[in-house]
């Protein structure tokens, strides 16, 4: 069967059409990648000290642009408007981050017998970023701001649903000065561009973020050319409350963990975890915290809570809330058109209830008690996923032996806070393979080249 030639963008808050976009065919793709690996011999040769110029204009024109990138991001994925005006401003912010690199990325000098030798960073060439629709901007930075600065070419597909944030970063490149070529935005169907980078030969590494199952089958594609992959996949993360924590403040902030972008986030504190003898003042304090989130048209300056992202997704939300599931209570959501899902407890009794075991990608959060400290590690360390989580607790030794013991990417003590441009980020099991962000993401898009120079006849 023949792919579509486009793609009808909808506005998840109203379900009407925002744009048609058209999507590439395997022919337009080879001839994209071919651009960049042309491109690739020149930008590699660029100074350092001009290469990080280029990327501080690139940030200058996203923070010239950010409320327009906001905006559209309401438009296209159903993010609240303060959520979009965050992501944008990420955006600009890892790119400055990055924009340093060029001139830091250090070789060493290696000391050996009868002459020097040194080390070089070399760029790996094209680079393929596959991006999903929950956090558009966000997520393409991490990819294609570290791949650049390392001296790479990119090509990055948006997905599908969420194509014009990823546009107009690539219109905003090019009139930063990014030469054609150096960073291009390719709409097109996972099926065929994310798969046509995965064969390419002259594509030498994708980064990909998604689901577990799609991860996989790229992570088995690249196998056939020994392609380097970073893949960021599922979550189902723990939020731990110990009976010594300041349960209001845990309580208070549990709905933001796990309901913010409306549950569609991998690092989504989806089962909460709380010690027994504070399960039932917890839960009275987590109820009016629940029904007080805001969920609302997302252009709101007050919407705390925008839409799913579509039909599609609404129905599989819709499944983990059958009419015989163990609802503790409920938010409120919007009636009418879009794509609208009330935050949802659940207290399911049987711990293989598949709402506590797998991944719900929306406002549904299970709570479930445990008994010490040893029980809390045990279930968090439950399933396949090991991405985020939090630990809530005033004792700081628990706060570290339990940190220790969660086998998670990234743990926050007494807070929700999963990711920050400056630190690394990644998962642990099947949520993913290597690290994005932080000072070593630029190893992740470089190759070590060893010289050894005799200085003795």
């Amino acid at each position: 069967m023949t792919a579509p030639a486009s793609y009808d963008v909808r506005n998840p808050a109203t379900e009407q059409i925002v744009t048609t976009v058209a999507m590439a065919d395997v022919g337009q793709t080879d001839e994209v990648v071919a651009r960049a690996r042309r491109a690739f011999d020149t930008w590699r040769q660029v100074a350092p000290a001009d290469r990080a110029r280029l990327l501080r204009r690139f940030a200058e024109q996203v923070d010239a642009h950010v409320e327009e990138l906001a905006r559209l991001e309401v438009a296209n994925a159903g993010h609240t408007i303060g959520n979009a005006r965050w992501e944008a401003g990420n955006v600009r912010d890892v790119l400055t981050y990055y924009s340093a690199a060029p001139e830091r990325l250090f070789g060493r000098q290696i000391p050996v017998a009868g002459g020097i030798d040194v080390t070089f960073k070399e760029p790996l060439g094209v680079i393929g970023v596959i991006v999903p629709w929950n956090f558009p901007m966000p997520i393409a930075g991490w990819g294609f701001a570290p791949a650049l600065a390392a001296g790479n070419t990119v090509v990055l597909k948006p997905a599908e649903l969420t194509p014009l944030t990823a546009i107009r970063l690539g219109e905003l490149a090019l009139e930063a000065g990014i030469p054609e070529g150096v960073f291009t935005v390719l709409p097109g169907r996972g099926s065929i561009v994310g798969q046509r980078f995965v064969e390419h030969p002259d594509v030498r590494k994708i980064v990909f973020t998604g689901s577990t199952e799609v991860g996989k089958a790229i992570m088995a594609g690249c196998a056939q050319q020994v392609k380097r992959v970073t893949l960021e996949l599922g979550g189902k993360s723990a939020n731990v409350v110990f009976a010594d924590a300041d349960l209001e403040k845990a309580a208070a902030t549990a709905p933001y963990a796990v309901f913010d972008n409306a549950g569609q986030d991998c690092c989504a504190r989806s089962r909460i975890l709380v010690q027994r003898e504070a399960y039932d003042r917890f839960m009275g304090l987590l109820e009016p915290a629940v029904k007080g989130v805001r969920v609302e048209d997302p252009s709101l300056d007050t919407a705390e809570m925008g839409p799913l992202i579509s039909r599609a997704q609404w129905e599989t939300v819709a499944s983990f809330v059958p009419d015989d599931a163990p609802v503790a209570f409920r938010g409120s959501a919007p009636q009418g058109p879009g794509f609208w899902f009330p935050p949802t407890v659940l207290t399911p009794e049987d711990p293989a209830d598949r709402a506590v075991t797998e991944e719900i990608f929306g406002p549904v959060v299970v709570v479930v008690p445990f008994d010490d400290e040893a029980d809390a590690v045990r279930m968090a360390n439950e399933g396949q996923y090991g991405l985020s989580g939090s630990i809530w607790t005033n004792d700081l030794g628990r706060a570290l032996r339990v940190s220790r013991g969660i086998e998670t990417g990234n743990l926050s003590v007494n807070s929700h806070s999963s990711v920050r441009y400056s630190t690394p980020f990644g998962g642990f099991k099947q949520s993913g393979l290597g690290r994005e962000l932080g000072p070593d993401a630029l190893d992740a898009f470089s190759e070590v080249k060893n010289v050894y120079i005799a200085t003795e006849g």
